[in-house]
């Protein structure tokens, strides 16, 4: 497996692992968490918009367990919202969270598809 730690101390998933988890259909929560602000309307194919702002409120309403894998993205590289997210997410107990820091930008330039939202 290829999830490495930043020094965030954030578990992070690469462009490739997360396109072979999604061909693979795995199990997992898989979410845009940009906020409404800078939400365009666009999801990678398999996820949902659940905005940075209501990630907890999320996890408590659906009831998911603090096992259940979490993969949490944003607009790319340059973007802290899926980090910010993915630090939510840890200090609530959730410990299998990744971000995704290539986001929206790098999943396009590796040649994949998103869909309309």
């Amino acid at each position: 497996m290829s999830t490495y730690t930043s020094e965030t101390g954030i578990q992070t998933i690469s462009t490739q692992e997360l396109h072979q988890k999604l061909q693979n259909k795995a199990g997992f929560q898989f979410w845009n968490v940009l906020t409404d602000q800078y939400f365009k309307g666009e999801n990678i194919l398999g996820s949902r918009h659940v905005p940075l702002d209501k990630v907890g409120a999320e996890v408590r309403q659906a009831g998911i367990p603090k096992n259940a894998e979490i993969v949490v993205y944003c607009a790319g590289p340059h973007c802290p919202q899926s980090r910010l997210a993915a630090e939510k997410l840890t200090k609530l107990g959730y410990d299998n969270v990744r971000a995704y820091e290539g986001g929206l930008e790098q999943w396009r330039q590796a040649g994949y598809g998103v869909e309309k939202a």
